[in-house]
């Protein structure tokens, strides 16, 4: 198989359960819920992303004829060799278009702890150590079970109550942000925030994910 990737590079995780964790981001390109470009926005299905996965230009990015050479690039990424065992975050996008058995075990092979973060509207392949689903409104959610459940909150007509009594050892309210939505001075990311800090005082369940790395401006 092909893999079509964005971009690759090192970071720490900013969000959810292994917020904080050095890791190997390895964004594909391509997304069954948006074309990725502004003129379809308003026709998609996750209309407030503000991702940028169009295309193979970003650092590291490319076209990979075989999963041994992408997880050679992954390998290569990895900011301290021989130091812990390395994770490597497949994302997107969305990673499941392309995420196949050949490239988890590369993967595997070079030592990688794999992570995927996905909308949860394809099945995962066997091996992955982590799965990380965000669901979205107007999707249907096929992946039912995984690590942690992480729900950009709020979205019109999908409640968290939907999602509380799924297999997850977390659960995740992420506040939308609204820049994507031109929300130039940030109040409806406020607004966003408290509804979320509400919630999960009035369910317990949930916990709070606030997107660290836009915080302290790392990628």
């Amino acid at each position: 198989m092909n893999y079509t990737v964005k971009e690759i590079f090192s970071t720490l995780q900013g969000e959810g359960a292994q917020s904080g964790r050095v890791a190997v981001f390895c964004r594909f390109a391509g997304c069954n819920l948006w074309s990725g470009r502004e003129p379809d926005r308003a026709a998609a299905v996750c209309a407030f992303c503000d991702t940028d996965f169009v295309g193979t230009d970003g650092p590291g990015g490319g076209k990979f004829a075989t999963a041994s050479e992408l997880a050679a690039a992954i390998v290569d990424a990895w900011p301290a060799p021989g130091q812990g065992r390395p994770l490597v975050v497949l994302t997107g996008g969305e990673p499941l278009l392309q995420v196949d058995a050949e490239l988890i075990a590369a993967l595997h092979e070079q030592g990688f702890e794999i992570a995927v973060e996905t909308n949860g509207t394809l099945p995962a392949p066997p091996g992955l150590d982590w799965i990380c689903v965000s669901p979205k409104a107007g999707a249907e959610l096929r992946l039912t079970c995984g690590d942690e459940l992480k729900l950009v909150y709020p979205q019109a007509g999908l409640e968290p109550a939907a999602f509380a009594g799924l297999a997850f050892q977390y659960f995740y309210l992420q506040p939308k942000d609204g820049d994507a939505d031109g929300d130039v001075d940030g109040e409806a990311r406020r607004a966003n925030t408290r509804a979320a800090v509400a919630y999960c005082l009035a369910h317990p369940l949930w916990r709070l994910s606030v997107q660290t790395h836009k915080l302290i401006g790392i990628p």
